[in-house]
């Protein structure tokens, strides 16, 4: 499939700007590292903080409809209490879902969205979408050809995890959005899901961003080391060329509400079936893979 790149206006506001794209992974505390560029004066990041642009392009492994999401949270900001109309004017988040609704049918909603968030101070923007990581090689170079008319320098973070963990945390925030997702039956289901096997596919996430950015415009990070120390956040503020400022570790957001321990039989096998991405991790990176990883 080919998606051809649309004539773009142009942002003015954006020249020379850095977009922070974070592409995953899924349930790697992304919500958090949402909430901590927020309250950076230099980070313009959207309330929505997942726009789902970019997989509503490429969405065969997508895990539900990107544009229908849009809709949905528009819907239910039309629906709250109060005057629509000034609670339009003072909801960022209405704001910004009347702008993802737009970007449906009109491309330049997208640097529209963040042109609107810019001041004197921003320099850099945020679109924290985990599912970006499963568009593969075509997606993330109409992704860098479409930043690209903005004179906007992309940087792209791809967060990892423990690949047990992380696939039993997605498991079970699945099951929290709907209970019909029961994971203590239906684990063995997750081993022949695609769209799920994709997110947890650190090797070829990897391959595939590295097929189209510059190791320059490329940061891996550990979802362990984010707690651990300052290290990491430090090498993410280096990465945007902003000032180092320390994170709140304990300020945990979105955390998964289903606290099923994880059985034995379904760790076994998910460790066989994910071998490859700790073989590789630990081939790549070496000594930063978290210790716990090893346990």
């Amino acid at each position: 499939m080919t998606v051809e790149i649309p004539d773009l206006r142009a942002y003015p506001k954006l020249t020379g700007k850095t977009l922070l794209i974070c592409v995953g992974a899924a349930k790697c505390a992304t919500s958090w590292l949402h909430d901590y560029l927020g309250s950076r004066a230099e980070m313009a990041v959207s309330p929505l903080k997942e726009l789902h642009f970019f997989d509503s392009k490429f969405s065969d492994l997508a895990l539900g409809d990107p544009d229908g999401l849009a809709l949905a949270r528009l819907s239910f900001q039309l629906k709250q209490a109060g005057e629509t109309v000034e609670n339009l004017r003072r909801r960022a988040i209405f704001q910004a879902s009347v702008d993802r609704t737009q970007m449906i049918y009109d491309d330049n909603a997208y640097f529209g969205h963040f042109d609107r968030l810019s001041g004197p101070r921003k320099r850099c923007f945020c679109d924290l979408t985990p599912s970006y990581s499963v568009i593969g090689v075509e997606g993330f170079t109409y992704m860098k050809r479409f930043c690209a008319s903005q004179g906007m320098e992309v940087k792209i973070l791809f967060l990892m995890r423990d690949p047990v963990q992380r696939f039993w945390s997605q498991l079970r925030h699945l099951q929290q959005l709907n209970p019909v997702n029961d994971v203590a039956t239906k684990w063995r289901n997750a081993l022949s899901a695609p769209a799920l096997l994709a997110r947890a596919d650190y090797c070829g996430i990897i391959q595939a961003l590295e097929k189209v950015f510059p190791s320059s415009q490329l940061l891996y990070l550990f979802y362990e080391s984010l707690f651990e120390s300052d290290a990491a956040i430090r090498r993410l503020c280096d990465f945007l060329g902003i000032p180092f400022a320390p994170a709140v570790a304990e300020r945990r957001q979105n955390e998964t509400t289903v606290m099923l321990p994880l059985p034995d039989d379904a760790r076994d096998a998910f460790r066989r079936h994910l071998s490859r991405q700790y073989d590789f991790c630990q081939d790549r990176f070496g000594s930063s893979v978290p210790d716990a990883w090893l346990d």
